[in-house]
């Protein structure tokens, strides 16, 4: 079994693991584990806001609503902003559109994204 040693990559400043002859400790299987926690949390989160981003902007373009592809992303956003709904009720359809389907998209990358890096410092 290898020991992961945290280092930096020069190139891209990212952190890597580097494979060593020594034996594994559970505290490194721990920084594993919740660097891969940390990484479905960012994929997850921007998945939600790429659903709603996309919704606005396929409301914006007047896509045809009757469209099978436009149903479901609408859904899956309704279904991602439920509890941002008619929180902002402007005159102007874009904009309230904007701003219902928006918060929640910034909420959840702000949130999503805060958890990930607390869970990589860890």
């Amino acid at each position: 079994m290898g020991l992961l040693v945290r280092s930096t990559d020069p190139v891209s400043g990212y952190r890597t693991y580097d494979q060593q002859q020594s034996g594994s400790t559970r505290s490194d299987q721990g920084e594993v584990t919740s660097r891969r926690v940390a990484l479905a949390v960012c994929t997850i989160v921007d998945i939600a806001a790429g659903f709603l981003l996309l919704w606005i902007l396929l409301y914006l373009l007047d896509a045809n609503q009757s469209n099978v592809f436009v149903e479901f992303v609408h859904g899956t956003a309704d279904w991602l902003a439920w509890w941002s709904q008619d929180i902002f009720t402007m005159d102007t359809e874009g904009l309230r559109t904007i701003l219902n389907y928006g918060l929640p998209a910034a909420m959840y990358l702000l949130i999503g994204h805060g958890i990930a890096a607390r869970l990589n410092r860890a």
